[in-house]
Parts: structure tokens; C-alpha cells; sequence
């Protein structure tokens, strides 16, 4: 046994009773040449001594997923450039007289040489460039078993799998005290059994692997059910940065729109959200981010107000169009269409705004103007129309109109919360909030990359001409550098109707939580889900689901850190801890 080996040994065995750490290690150790007893368990010591020429990424996974227990420890050395330098000078020098004396005496090549020549020249043109560094790594592997017999056992699956893994195992024979110290965490490398490594086969040897998807970048959705590696997703990477989420009430799809909101502000992205339940506020105070509570008296958006892009006023007029008919819960009829076209540009001109863009900045008419207008028009269907907006204007539902914008949202995170509002306007509030971060997402000057969130988009997905603007949304939002992140509990919904399935076909990025049984069908087919994925998304627990894009889908759990967790979380029970500190 070692110096520093005894140490540590005599220090985890040593420790006096009502220490800290008293009962860390085994109340005995018995050394054996072939094993290690540790109090009522056995383990045997591997390091590995040869490697595959190529890995892929992730290649340590199998090891680190094995289902038994298992120690695995990766000790890495750096080794300086200059150092690294003369040493590959040094082994091209060899292998290269080495050729030239086989060559002189007429012997074949020997494949293996060319190939060592040929990765030792390739690493040395690296290190020259700065793209690549050496490093001195040590891989140690101490299996555990219940006892000798079963030890025997669990080491030949051991070393079958790295032999499957092309990785050469040697039992540490006499040193398996050594190894043992050297698979605790403790960074103490006892044996010192090592090998070089250049920076790209020491990076995909990180034992976390990304699962069927592919993302160098992006943000963490969560771990992969099979493998337990980690679920990476970059949604500005994709064809079209749009997404969709649809689960089951209680499945975790809010708090999975938070967690994204939360980490795509930690890339830089510029979020805003369409809040129905007042659940991102705890968020956008955490972050400093704007909060816009409608329904609150005083608090309102100005539906006419202009925004940037060519030719604003027009652009503006066919979404006041589009208001009305959700106010109405309608579409406007043919008669008084034009009727309400000319009540526009009427209520425009009233306030001095016109084409000409220097006219833009004055400020904008409001409702109770389109009404005025209306009135004062001969034709019986625009007072008819007027009669019916007044409850808007005059009536109990003028609080979120009577006025100009109370709030010009700006910030890296903007919530517009809707919970206040009757459910007579929440459509028409959803609306609103769409206008207002449209308006803010295409303007040419300010491009950047957004997300836009908006959750339970059923209320306004059952709303004819309120689904007819969030697939216009859906359709456009790439041309901005911004990505729609759709969430709903009701997938009959968007499922159930042309335009709500041009959303989800227009949505590079599908996520699928816990279904009911009552909408698997419908997601089955437009989806095009396997008996297997069916299964799983019925029976899945809170958190997990499926995460698609094109043909190619993962299976992965929502993985928050306990901040995030207290940031996101609408569970009772946790609000109830949180308002207890």
C-alpha cells in the first residue's frame, strides 16, 4: 500500500465518532490481489489501457448508464503546448524512421504506422492552429457486488460492454486499494494510468450524450428517458422558429413555457408573453422584466395605435377589422364591412393622421372615435354596428378602451397579464397583446431575436378571426427573426379546425406532454404516433413528453435547478412554502 494511499484509507477509517463525517467509509477494508473487500461488499478495479482510433459523441454514456453499480472516474491532466509540441515532434520523428527502415529495406508498410503517422501529423497541424490541445486522461472503472461470486459475475459484463465500446480493461491486480481511491471523489489519480487525448476526443467523451435531436446550441429542455442524457434544443436553428405545446391540464406545459422563457433570456433572447392566469409575474419580477395587468382599472391598450413598417395605417385598419368581429364574437357582415372600413379612416383623419408618414407620430384615435363615426355615417347597418360597440365605449366593458395606451412595454422580458379581464374580452385582450408585440417584433430598427409565448391559445383559437391572426402570426413571425411558441391544454381545439392545424404544421418544434384519452386520436394522426408513443404520452407523469422536429422525436423530463423550480412552479404546494419564507 502507498504512502498517500494509507493516508486516505486511515482518514475515512480514522474518523472519530460524532465527526461529521464519521460513518463515510466501510468499517473495514480487506486487500486482495484479484479484489477489494469494503465491510459487506466486494469490488474489483479496472483501468483502461487501450482505445478506439475514432469515438463519437457521448461515447461514455453505455459506461455511465450501466445498470449496475458502477464507479467511473475520468482524471484529466493538461499538458502544455510546448510539451505537447516536442512530444508529437518526437513520435513523427520515429514513426517517420521508422517508415524510411522499412522502406530502405524493402518490408511493406505497415498499415498501423501510416495510420499513427497520419493522426500524429493531423494533431500536430491542430496544435500549430490553436484549435486543438492535449491532455493527459486517466479512465478508471471499480465495479461493485454484494459478494465474490457475484463480483466475478458483474466484472464480465463490465468488461463485455467495453470490449463492445472497442475499450481494453485490465483488472488493477494488487492495486485495487489504489484504484478504489482513485474512483472516490476525492481528484486524487492513485493509480496514474494514463493517456493522451486531443480536445475533441476528450469532449465527446462528456458522459452526457443529446438523444435522437441534434443541437449544438440552444436552450436545456430537460434529460432523455432513455439514457438519462440531456435534451438540448435550439429553435433558431430549425426551418421556422415556431413551436407548439399541447398537454393535458396539470402536465406541466406552463411550466415548461417558463423554463424556456427563463433560459432562452439567459442566450439574449427577447421574450414576451401572453400570461391568461397571471402565472409569469413571480418570473418578470425576478428577472426585471415589464408586467402589463389588463383588466386593473387605469390599465389600458389603444387598438388604433401605429406601428413601424411601410404603409402602418392600412395595416392597422384590417386589425381594427379584425377586433371588431371579435368583440362582436362574429365576423362583420357584408353590409356593414364597408361601412366600417370608411368609420376607420374616418377616426384617423378626425385626429389628423393620413398616408403621409409625417402625420403617424400624432396620436391615435381610440374606439369611443370608430363609434362617433359610425353614428355620424347615413347608413343604417354603421349605426346598427355602433349600437352594438357600446358597450365597449360607454357599457362595462369600456375600462380596457376608454383611453389611450396607459404602458408602452419595453424590456428583454415584456408579460401581459390577462387574468382581470371578463371572459366577455379575453379574446379581444389576447388580441390586443398580440397587436402590441407585433408591432414591437416588426420593426425594422430593433431586429433581434424574439420569442413570443402564448399560453391556453385555445381562448383564442375558438375564436374565428382570432385563430385567422395567430396563423398569420405563425406564417410571418420567421421573416422577423422570431419564433410563436403556442401552448394549450385543449388540442381538440387546435387540431380540430384547418387553421389551427396550419399552426401546428408551421411549428418547427412540437412538444407533447400527458395526453387524455379523449385526444390521442386526434394527436395520433396528426402527429403520426406509434402504439408505443400513444402509450407512453397517456401513462407519461408530470414533466415528461416528447419532443419532435420533422420525422425525428426524443422522449426527455422537464430538468429545473430549485431556483428555476421556485421561479416557474403554480403548485399549491410549493407557492404555499415559498409564501412561508
Amino acid at each position: 500500500m502507498s504512502r498517500l494511499a494509507r493516508r486516505l484509507v486511515g482518514h475515512l477509517l480514522g474518523t472519530p465518532a460524532g465527526h461529521p463525517a464519521a460513518g463515510f467509509g466501510p468499517d473495514a477494508v480487506e486487500v486482495r490481489p484479484r479484489a477489494l473487500r469494503l465491510g459487506g461488499e466486494w469490488c474489483r478495479t479496472f483501468t483502461v489501457t487501450g482505445y478506439p482510433r475514432e469515438v463519437g459523441r457521448g461515447w461514455l454514456e453505455p459506461l455511465s448508464t450501466h445498470p449496475g453499480r458502477l464507479d467511473l472516474s475520468v482524471h484529466i491532466v493538461p499538458v502544455p503546448p510546448a510539451l505537447a509540441a516536442e512530444r508529437l515532434r518526437r513520435q513523427l520523428a520515429r514513426l517517420e524512421s521508422g517508415r524510411r527502415a522499412d522502406a530502405a529495406k524493402g518490408r511493406l508498410a505497415d498499415p498501423e504506422v501510416e495510420v499513427a503517422a497520419d493522426d500524429a501529423r493531423e494533431l500536430s497541424h491542430g496544435l500549430a492552429r490553436g484549435e486543438q490541445k492535449l491532455f493527459e486522461v486517466a479512465l478508471t472503472l471499480t465495479v461493485h457486488a454484494g459478494s465474490e461470486k457475484a463480483l466475478d459475475a458483474e466484472c464480465n459484463r463490465v468488461r463485455a460492454l467495453c470490449a463492445s465500446l472497442l475499450l481494453d480493461a485490465q483488472p488493477a491486480t494488487w492495486r485495487h486499494l489504489q484504484g478504489w481511491v482513485t474512483t472516490l471523489p476525492l481528484g486524487v489519480d492513485a493509480l496514474c494510468v494514463r493517456r493522451s487525448f486531443d480536445t475533441s476526443a476528450l469532449a465527446a467523451a462528456y458522459p452526457f450524450a443529446l438523444g435522437e435531436l441534434d443541437a449544438s446550441s440552444g436552450v436545456l429542455y430537460g434529460t432523455a428517458a432513455k439514457g438519462g442524457g440531456l435534451v438540448c434544443w435550439d429553435r433558431f436553428a430549425c426551418d421556422n422558429y415556431n413551436s407548439v405545446i399541447l398537454a393535458r391540464s396539470g402536465a406541466g406545459k406552463s411550466y415548461l413555457a417558463k423554463l424556456e422563457a427563463l433560459r432562452s433570456l439567459y442566450a439574449g433572447v427577447e421574450v414576451a408573453v401572453v400570461d391568461p392566469e397571471d402565472e409569469y409575474r413571480r418570473l418578470a419580477d425576478a428577472v426585471g422584466g415589464a408586467y402589463v395587468h389588463l383588466g386593473t382599472p387605469g390599465v389600458r391598450v389603444n387598438p388604433f395605435d401605429l406601428g413601424p413598417g411601410a404603409d402602418p395605417l392600412t395595416r392597422q385598419a384590417l386589425f381594427v377589422h379584425t377586433l371588431v368581429a371579435v368583440l362582436l364574437g362574429e365576423p362583420v357582415g357584408p353590409e356593414a364591412r364597408p361601412a366600417l372600413d370608411r368609420a376607420i379612416l374616418a377616426a384617423y383623419a378626425l385626429v389628423g393622421i393620413s398616408t403621409d408618414p409625417r402625420t403617424h407620430a400624432r396620436p391615435a384615435p381610440v374606439l369611443a372615435d370608430l363609434t362617433a363615426a359610425l353614428d355620424a355615417d347615413a347608413d343604417p347597418a354603421a349605426r346598427a354596428l355602433a349600437a352594438r360597440l357600446a358597450p365597449f365605449t360607454t357599457g362595462t366593458h369600456r375600462g380596457l378602451f376608454d383611453g389611450p395606451t396607459t404602458t408602452q412595454p419595453h424590456g428583454h422580458l415584456v408579460v401581459f397579464s390577462l387574468r382581470d379581464l371578463p371572459d366577455e374580452l379575453r379574446a379581444a385582450g389576447t388580441l390586443l397583446t398580440l397587436d402590441a408585440i407585433w408591432r414591437r417584433v416588426a420593426d425594422p430598427a430593433r431586429r433581434r431575436r424574439r420569442l413570443v409565448i402564448v399560453d391556453e391559445a385555445w381562448l383564442l383559437m375558438r375564436d374565428p378571426e382570432g385563430a385567422k391572426f395567430l396563423y398569420r402570426a405563425a406564417k410571418s413571425a420567421r421573416k422577423h427573426w422570431c419564433g410563436l411558441a403556442v401552448v394549450t391544454q385543449d388540442a381538440t381545439d387546435l387540431l380540430g379546425s384547418p387553421l389551427g392545424m396550419a399552426v401546428v404544421a408551421n411549428a418547427a418544434t412540437q412538444i407533447l406532454l400527458r395526453q387524455a384519452p379523449q385526444a390521442i386520436d386526434a394527436l395520433a394522426e396528426a402527429f403520426g404516433l406509434s402504439h408505443g408513443e400513444r402509450a407512453y404520452l397517456l401513462g407519461a407523469a408530470q414533466g415528461d413528453g416528447l419532443l419532435a422536429s420533422g420525422s425525428d422525436r426524443v422522449a426527455f423530463h422537464v430538468l429545473a435547478s430549485p431556483a428555476e423550480h421556485n421561479l416557474v412552479t403554480t403548485d399549491p404546494t410549493d407557492l404555499a412554502g415559498l409564501a412561508d419564507l
